[in-house]
């Protein structure tokens, strides 16, 4: 919950976007690394990650934040960030992404609220467990 001298507001949502053409890349140092950026931009714009989790292709993130940032500024941050300093400090991301495009175009984002927050709980428990996916997840949080 966030509070100000007249208000009481918590907004969040459900974040989820994609690598270009889905290539697994999001792997090693890579995928440690863009959880480095994501965690240090959402501590920059003042938003909390409630959950997320970083796999091979995608990000899903679950989130909460001020209500005078908005919902595409902030995918516009953590993509064109992420993007940027991935593609300048691993090279090898150069030989599958030529024209500095990282991410697919586009993202999804969902609204939630307090019956919804549950169900995404679940969902990126589902992705966090190794059991339940093929693939190596990092956790957001």
């Amino acid at each position: 919950m966030r509070s100000g001298s007249h208000t009481v507001t918590r907004m969040t949502a459900h974040i989820v976007w994609v690598t270009k053409y889905r290539y697994p890349v999001l792997k090693g140092d890579i995928q440690v690394r863009c959880r480095e950026l994501i965690v240090q931009i959402c501590d920059n714009e003042d938003v909390r990650i409630l959950k997320g989790v970083v796999s091979k292709d995608h990000v899903h993130m679950h989130l909460e934040y001020p209500t005078k940032l908005a919902i595409s500024d902030l995918v516009k941050c953590l993509k064109g960030r992420t993007s940027c300093l991935l593609q300048q400090e691993f090279l090898e991301l150069g030989k599958r992404y030529w024209g500095n495009h990282f991410w697919a175009i586009g993202y999804g984002a969902w609204s939630t609220g307090n019956i919804t927050d549950e169900l995404v709980q679940k969902y990126l428990e589902h992705h966090r467990n190794p059991s339940n996916s093929e693939e190596n997840n990092i956790i957001l949080e």
